[in-house]
């Protein structure tokens, strides 16, 4: 096997036999490689002193090295615990005798009775807790779970659940699943990090959680959205869990009844702001590239739209940083444009956009979809943006009112007469691409919706908000109300919808198309930045695998079912990019990109131990 094949994730050694390149290799549990590190390190003591002293420090060896072998300690060892798939020779090896029943169970037969109990389940956020507990005693089984039950089990540890899961965190808390960074660890935040057990990381996604999915400020209670996108960053985009750090960062909350809340897990202060809050993220992002170094990506996750945009405008200088909200909600909804338009016919530049929505995820959007259209028919981005119209809270976006607006939204103020509801806006511009991100429940009314209708043979409406009760109209709405012909996706996942006689099955614009495999693409690569290039070498690539019989189905994204190799093919295309831009620094560039994509994947198999 080649160099390139045995370094993993992008040429960090593989210690623990995570990657596709060492499912092979036989794996020593980490209770031995501490031991042995022990050991060494008493031979290199006991070499110091008299032979009167070398007999106490041998005992001391004993105790360290059967102490650390303890079979009981390696069952509870959630990396390298395979439960009841100890082989006889294994249980032998690391004292496992009498601790385990003496049956053998194969770790699909594991996975089958686990998924017949999560079944038994009638209340999503119960599945959530088995799976969270499952993670915490055998993370190989809860990969295999997820894995190979991507469709059923998705909705389960991301959104919709994970919504409520993150309202409810103080109470369902039991284990450290990453990092708690707050206001009382000012000044000691690189010794912080350094209290997490890996060094070899490669993705932190951080929140300060004062807008988590369409709920607001639930401060602390966040950490469910960092731990749940790092389990898809592994499940799904194959970068290994042991690279992975979840981190909340606790600047206090606005939620008065977390304040109230006697088993509320975070500081029952109001959030910091200004100088206090700025100077609290400077330490923080100072720090992570202190320990991890240039090459660690920071991905910004749920931040408040008053702090997205400049945090990531002020970092992105700097640090290899990317925000989901912005960035990746964009290329995924970019994605399923491109997709559409082998549907609807014609280029992007061809047709008439309207936002329901003018914060993070809508001006992310509309700004990679005039940089797309700029690229590809060399016109101004200036005169791209003029094919694109929002409507925030106040009304359609104008001339008139660009004194007022916050600066992300300026440039999207044209010359038109105010209107203050989205159907005059409907019938005033006549869209053919409707898309909502306004985090706002059924304000795609059934009038808006035969009004696209009315003028467009194939309306495009997107349905973006998560969760479900967010979602500006459901699937059924959308192809009743436009008689079957819209063309559809939505933020949250939708049971497929009959209309008169026909299966219509709706697409889910869901950002774990795209940050999974486009965190692969800029680890393998090694790249020290994010360009915006990368975001569309993702989008293209994820709409490249949409295929006639996935149109065929209503579809203009493909199904979860084969998302691995989706986003080894994203991974690739953005690593390419990365090379083409002079941002990549892991040299030499592999001849296949694909391959040496999949070779550096997490694999959930379990290992044979020495």
């Amino acid at each position: 096997m080649s160099s390139e094949m045995e370094m993993a994730g992008g040429g960090v050694e593989d210690a623990y036999g995570e990657d596709r390149a060492t499912e092979e290799q036989l794996v020593t549990p980490w209770s031995f490689s501490v031991a042995s590190k022990e050991r060494n390190r008493n031979k290199a003591r006991c070499s110091q002193f008299s032979n009167q002293n070398l007999f106490f420090f041998l005992l001391l060896l004993v105790v360290v090295v059967v102490g650390t072998n303890s079979g009981y300690t390696l069952l509870r060892d959630p990396r390298h615990n395979k439960g009841l798939a100890f082989s006889e020779a294994e249980r032998d090896a690391h004292y496992l005798r009498g601790l385990l029943p003496p049956a053998y169970a194969s770790q699909e037969l594991q996975e089958k009775k686990l998924m017949h109990n999560l079944r038994q389940y009638t209340v999503p956020l119960q599945r959530y807790i088995a799976m969270m507990d499952l993670q915490e005693r055998n993370e190989r089984l809860f990969y295999k779970l997820l894995i190979d039950n991507v469709e059923e089990l998705l909705p389960v540890v991301y959104t919709p659940t994970v919504g409520e899961a993150c309202q409810k965190y103080g109470s369902i808390y039991r284990r450290p699943q990453g990092l708690y960074i707050s206001l009382k660890d000012k000044g000691k935040i690189l010794e912080v990090l350094k209290n997490w057990p890996e060094r070899s990381i490669q993705v932190i996604v951080v929140t300060d959680g004062e807008r988590i999915l369409g709920l607001g400020d639930l401060g602390c209670q966040g950490m469910g959205i960092p731990v749940g996108k790092l389990s898809l960053y592994t499940a799904l985009g194959g970068v290994r869990p042991s690279a992975c750090l979840p981190i909340t960062i606790d600047v206090g909350t606005n939620n008065e009844t977390l304040l109230n809340d006697e088993f509320y897990i975070g500081l029952k202060q109001r959030r910091a702001t200004g100088e206090e809050y700025h100077e609290l993220l400077e330490e923080f992002m100072t720090a992570v590239k202190q320990n991890y170094g240039e090459k660690v990506l920071i991905q910004f996750e749920d931040f408040a739209n008053h702090n997205a945009f400049d945090l990531l405008a002020k970092y992105s200088k700097s640090h290899l940083v990317f925000n989901d909200d912005i960035q990746g909600t964009a290329s995924v909804v970019l994605a399923g444009l491109l997709a559409a338009l082998k549907v609807v016919g014609g280029t992007l530049a061809d047709h008439t956009y309207l936002f329901l929505g003018a914060g993070e995820a809508g001006t992310g959007i509309a700004d990679l979809i005039a940089l797309e259209m700029s690229k590809h028919n060399e016109m101004p981005i200036d005169e791209c943006r003029k094919k694109i119209w929002l409507v925030d809270s106040k009304g359609l976006i104008v001339e008139s009112r660009k004194e007022s607006l916050q600066h992300f939204k300026k440039p999207w103020a044209h010359d038109h007469e105010p209107l203050k509801t989205l159907l005059e806006a409907v019938e005033s511009i006549k869209p053919t691409v409707l898309i909502g991100t306004s985090g706002v429940g059924r304000t795609f009314t059934k009038e808006v919706i035969e009004a696209m209708a009315s003028f467009n043979e194939k309306p495009v409406i997107f349905s973006l908000s998560n969760p479900t009760s967010h979602s500006e109209c459901t699937a059924e709405e959308a192809y009743t109300w436009s008689q079957g012909r819209a063309v559809f996706a939505s933020g949250s996942p939708f049971d497929p919808v009959e209309y008169e006689g026909k299966v219509y099955v709706p697409g889910q614009s869901n950002n774990a198309y795209i940050f999974p495999g486009f965190g692969l693409g800029v680890v393998i690569s090694g790249a020290i930045r994010v360009h915006d290039d990368m975001l569309l070498a993702a989008s293209e690539a994820l709409a490249e695998q949409v295929t006639e019989e996935h149109f065929g189905k209503g579809l203009i994204f493909p199904p979860f079912t084969n998302i691995r190799g989706i986003s080894a093919r994203i991974a690739a295309k953005v690593a390419a990019k990365a090379y083409e831009l002079g941002l990549a620094s892991r040299l030499p560039r592999p001849d296949d990109l694909v391959k040496y994509a999949e070779s550096c994947m997490y694999t959930p198999a379990y290992r044979s131990y020495r």
